[in-house]
């Protein structure tokens, strides 16, 4: 009688219960509040790239103005508590409601077109965001950026980031346990078809426009959510920063870096990149060195990784197992014996 779990997957349960004991148990053994406060950045850099791939992973669509929803995400949470006096976690979902119905319209208009005609319609989106907020100085307070309330006030600096190190943690479960239920459902099936050939999964009935706008809208609803949550966590919101560029593409980075077609791809890019970055940043100080640094890492790893780490690690891995015999060299009771396991 088969076993109900094979080997691979156990191996594959017992890491990512070590995974998750690792990052629960990251602010218990964390020496200090700013190594704990770049934990959280990094979460937040695994919180956009997964949602981010949503779109590039499933449909192959290579989006790098995604900071958009971030932006709007963010500025939506701390506009609806400072102009409104929504309580805090209700805007931040007020706000991931509003951005997933702007979503639809902007998706229907920009999924029109593929190729470099999307990517350059993705960057004229947080391009034109980005002045919107910058210019609007007396509703969004314009380059003087936006300070929010702490919804936790009387919290000290390690509980507070202590806290929103769950809260990340949380939105991230909720976003693989999504990614991975698409990864596994028809839906999933005709997104992929998509990405491997559009023209042709039209032609054998997968309603691809309707599929893309809906990854689309979960993808920009997800990012939204990261983007308010960091709102809540930070508390001065800058609209540079917001909408930046840079945002949009570390999000792909890392997507690429860790593999687009896995489920932990996008998070082990974020943890790659994520931490090379805190670490730049500390190491060169206030220049941009650390771009550069950045920059060369991963040139390194896309020269050398062009699929991402996983699958590079999954085939060097795949040279050290006993190679499989073919069924001719198999004997009849051996075959049966397989079969049996």
């Amino acid at each position: 009688m088969p076993s109900a779990f094979s080997r691979h997957d156990v191996s594959r349960l017992g890491a990512l219960v070590v995974g998750a004991v690792a990052v629960l148990s990251f602010p218990l053994w964390s020496p200090n509040p700013y190594i704990l406060s770049a934990g959280i950045v990094v979460l937040s850099y695994a919180v956009l790239s997964t949602s981010w791939n949503f779109v590039g992973g499933f449909t192959g669509y290579m989006s790098l103005g995604h900071a958009a929803w971030f932006g709007l995400g963010a500025y939506g949470t701390g506009l609806l508590i400072v102009r409104a006096g929504v309580p805090s976690f209700l805007a931040l979902g007020l706000a991931g409601v509003i951005v997933a119905v702007l979503a639809v319209p902007i998706g229907i208009a920009a999924l029109r077109v593929r190729g470099a005609s999307f990517v350059i319609v993705s960057i004229a989106l947080v391009l034109v965001l980005l002045l919107v907020f910058q210019s609007w100085r007396d509703f969004t307070g314009g380059s003087d950026g936006l300070v929010v309330p702490r919804p936790f006030p009387d919290l000290l600096r390690p509980e507070h980031h202590a806290v929103f190190f769950y809260l990340f943690a949380a939105l991230l479960a909720v976003a693989l346990l999504a990614w991975w239920t698409i990864d596994r459902s028809r839906f999933g099936l005709g997104l992929k078809a998509i990405r491997e050939d559009e023209d042709k999964a039209q032609s054998l009935g997968v309603p691809t426009f309707a599929y893309k706008l809906v990854a689309f809208v979960v993808s920009a609803t997800f990012t939204a959510l990261g983007g308010g949550l960091y709102a809540l966590w930070f508390g001065d919101l800058d609209p540079i920063f917001q909408f930046s560029i840079l945002i949009g593409s570390y999000m792909v980075l890392m997507a690429l870096l860790g593999g687009v077609r896995h489920l932990f791809g996008p998070m082990l890019g974020a943890l790659v990149v994520g931490t090379a970055i805190e670490y730049f940043k500390v190491f060169y100080g206030e220049t941009q060195f650390h771009l550069v640094a950045t920059g060369l890492l991963l040139a390194v790893v896309v020269l050398f990784m062009p699929d991402g780490v996983i699958p590079a690690v999954q085939g060097l891995l795949a040279r050290f197992r006993p190679q499989q015999s073919s069924i001719r060299e198999v004997t009849a009771a051996e075959l049966r014996e397989q079969v049996k396991l």
